[in-house]
């Protein structure tokens, strides 16, 4: 097949790390041709989704793990898939990129499903399911927040559209910083904050559960640093092998249809205890730990996953 990847500049990536990058390299390892463009060389003209890129090759050396051809224009029309995988901020770049890519459907096979990524955002596809989550609010008001704050006392102030860890703040009862908090949110932009009961369970870590086409293929417990309320490995946070619980097992089993309805693919999931706090379709990540804790090729997975998807 012929594949393209909308990804950050794949040169800058940690080849021991990043998903993209293995399934990528799980794509040409399979013979499928390799081409790789930013958001920003995202076209639409005259009925025509375009994009300028290059053909690539990888290999797992670090510091050399990519080659690129010369720049050239591909119609994506032409591809059979079309990875979307660059990083949040999920503002209005990556969601116009959401739009024009679904001009393809029914032409190339876009991973995951963009209309679906841009109606249903990792924070807000949550509210789906409010028996599986922790108390939950989405708010702009001050006044508002204050009174979940008076309600469950110990809480989370994140961005809405944040990622990595970024932005996240404990408040735990008798912290004065809310209003200060507020305060800089709204001044950095218009959009509300998602507040949730802490839950002291993430000291004994965040787990992030990987589904394919709707299934648990495995999990990595991700623990925080000492002294950090954030475990997410951008922010320090370890990752350690893991198995899954039957209570993962039962949120697996009622987000899956829908996420296998909607087209995501490659999904991962944030469960803190016995409560799911994130789905991500974004761009999410994962693989690699898995595999190396687990031993197995999920790359592979989600390859057979999207390879039946386009022969059917």
């Amino acid at each position: 097949m012929k594949v393209a990847f909308q990804m950050d500049p794949i040169t800058g990536v940690n080849i021991d790390a990043d998903s993209s990058f293995r399934l990528a390299e799980e794509a040409q390892a399979r013979g499928h041709s390799l081409f790789f463009y930013t958001p920003e060389k995202l076209a639409y003209r005259s009925g025509r989704v375009l994009a300028r890129g290059h053909d690539m090759t990888l290999r797992r050396v670090r510091g050399d793990h990519v080659a690129l051809g010369g720049e050239r224009e591909v119609d994506l029309a032409e591809l059979d898939v079309v990875w979307l995988r660059q990083d949040p901020p999920f503002d209005m770049s990556y969601i116009t990129t959401t739009h024009l890519l679904d001009f393809l459907a029914g032409q190339t096979l876009v991973v995951n499903d963009p209309f679906w990524v841009r109606n249903f955002p990792e924070k807000l596809l949550v509210l789906t399911f409010p028996e599986l989550t922790p108390p939950t609010l989405i708010a702009r008001d001050l006044d508002t927040i204050r009174d979940f704050r008076r309600d469950h006392g110990d809480i989370i102030v994140k961005p809405l559209y944040g990622n990595g860890g970024a932005g996240v703040f404990r408040l735990a009862p008798g912290d004065g910083n809310l209003a200060s908090l507020h305060e800089m949110f709204t001044g950095i932009n218009r959009e509300p904050l998602i507040v949730q009961k802490f839950l002291p369970a993430v000291s004994k870590g965040d787990k992030r559960i990987i589904l394919v086409d709707g299934e648990p293929a495995g999990a990595i417990n991700r623990v925080p640093a000492e002294g950090e309320t954030r475990s997410n490995m951008h922010v320090g946070g370890r990752p350690e092998q893991i198995g899954l619980t039957d209570r993962d097992r039962e949120i697996c089993a009622a987000i899956g249809p829908l996420l296998r309805e909607k087209g995501q693919v490659f999904v991962g999931i944030d469960v803190i205890g016995d409560w799911l706090t994130e789905i991500n379709v974004t761009s999410p990540t994962g693989i690699q730990e898995l595999e190396r804790f687990e031993g197995m090729n999920v790359a592979g997975r989600i390859w057979d996953a999207i390879e039946a998807r386009v022969a059917g």
